[in-house]
């Protein structure tokens, strides 16, 4: 085989880049940069092993807290436990209780709503029993009728002391003189000297006619029972030397 062939079978050259690579390592190793490499090497694997410690330091808290949460969980649980043994026993007494009412509502109605009795009447029968009934009731009739006589004179004798109403009536009287020479004075103390039983004379005034006569009107308040118009006119024109005539201007009940 000639040399070409054997360069042309060899594939060192193709690999250069590796052999370039082993032989840096070589010089490396011989001037002492391994160590460096190795330390290098070295190095960043303590950084995951302090990661590690942390990483089961905080799992260790977390677990801690868990434990401690899970104690109280089951102190809760049990405070439960007893909370609903106890609601269940007080609902099975309530059960109980209801079912025993159920069975007996008979006795429970009796007790609550009792008949009263009457107590018995004793009738005897006898013959001076019967004698000493009164079927009519006369002395109560009796009793009963003079205690209504007796109220009604009462009422009679109430009445008959209260004062009657007595029906008063007030006339207003215009009299008239004869002319003008009459003296006014003369002719009112001639009216006001009429007095009678259920009369009496109140406020007089002149009130001119015309042509210098003048008139007196005179009030006065009556009894109807006992004076009227009529006597009144009759005894005034009694005075005819002063009174020509006599006239009722008005006349009103009290």
């Amino acid at each position: 085989m000639s040399g070409l062939q054997c360069l042309a079978t060899e594939n060192v050259w193709f690999d250069k880049q590796r052999y370039d690579d082993a032989e840096k390592c070589f010089y490396e190793g011989a001037n002492g940069t391994v160590t460096k490499a190795k330390t290098a090497v070295l190095q960043p694997k303590t950084a995951p092993q302090k990661r590690r410690h942390r990483n089961s330091s905080s799992h260790g808290g977390g677990d801690q807290e868990l434990v401690s949460r899970m104690k109280g969980m089951e102190l809760e649980n049990q405070t439960l436990h007893k909370v609903v043994e106890e609601m269940r026993a007080a609902l099975q007494k309530l059960e109980l209780r209801v079912a025993s009412l159920e069975k007996s509502p008979a006795a429970v109605t009796c007790t609550k709503a009792a008949p009263v009795k009457a107590a018995p009447v004793k009738v005897e029968n006898g013959d001076d029993d019967d004698s000493d009934i009164d079927l009519f009731g006369s002395d109560d009739d009796e009793e009963a009728e003079r205690i209504k006589q007796e109220r009604l004179d009462a009422y009679a004798a109430k009445k008959s002391k209260k004062p009657a109403l007595i029906a008063k009536s007030s006339i207003l009287l215009d009299v008239k003189p004869w002319d003008d020479e009459t003296d006014m004075g003369k002719l009112e103390e001639c009216v006001r000297s009429v007095q009678m039983d259920g009369l009496l004379w109140g406020a007089s005034k002149l009130v001119p006619v015309g042509y210098g006569i003048k008139k007196l009107q005179i009030n006065c308040v009556v009894e109807d029972d006992k004076v009227g118009t009529d006597i009144l006119e009759e005894e005034l024109t009694k005075f005819e030397d002063y009174i020509q005539s006599i006239d009722v201007a008005a006349f009103n009940k009290i």
